[in-house]
């Protein structure tokens, strides 16, 4: 499942933007691993950590979230609208970070993540299935990182995965996303194009 990368470009204004973005792609993209999950509206719940303090992102997201909040309403809700293009809406409540993505029917029978899969700026390798878990490597470009990520299936509407990256601009970070079917109505959100 290859998706266009233009519209996370145009919201690509910071490292930090993009550093999220990124991220969110490595928690989204495992979530369609077969089609045994349901397409349809998604929440992501991530919370993001640096076991060793040695990554800014954390620290960066919290200021960037309450940023969020204090936008004047016209850019965010211009920063929204080019979001939702992308098929993204990020959330600012609660600890880390919740975004929700339509999943349309093509991606929940794309079939399994594959070795050399690339979505956005990340290539998978190294991936294995063992009964419901999916696990494997995942290598950023823009930015630079790369780590291990372990996805595991609880249902056709429920899944759980746990990645640790680790880049010179993101420093050592483990990320933690919970992801739950909402409902088939995906709302304002695009649908994530092949």
């Amino acid at each position: 499942m290859h998706h266009s990368t233009a519209p996370h470009t145009r919201l690509r204004r910071t490292p930090l933007l993009g550093a999220l973005l990124s991220l969110a792609l490595i928690a989204v993209c495992p979530a369609v691993l077969a089609n045994e999950i349901e397409p349809g509206l998604w929440e992501f719940r991530t919370k993001m950590d640096s076991p060793d303090g040695s990554s800014p992102v954390a620290a960066q997201m919290a200021q960037m979230q309450e940023q969020l909040k204090n936008l004047p309403p016209e850019v965010r809700k211009m920063m929204e609208q080019q979001m939702a293009g992308a098929g993204v809406a990020l959330g600012t409540g609660g600890e880390g970070m919740s975004f929700r993505v339509c999943i349309t029917p093509e991606d929940a029978k794309a079939g399994p993540i594959r070795e050399g899969q690339q979505e956005g700026e990340c290539v998978y390798s190294r991936v294995q299935q063992k009964g419901n878990t999916w696990s494997g490597r995942v290598t950023c470009s823009e930015p630079q990182m790369q780590g291990d990520f372990t996805t595991t299936l609880h249902s056709p509407s429920h899944h759980t995965t746990e990645a640790r990256m680790q880049g010179q601009s993101i420093g050592t970070m483990t990320m933690q996303t919970e992801s739950r079917r909402l409902g088939n109505d995906c709302g304002k959100l695009s649908r994530r194009g092949r």
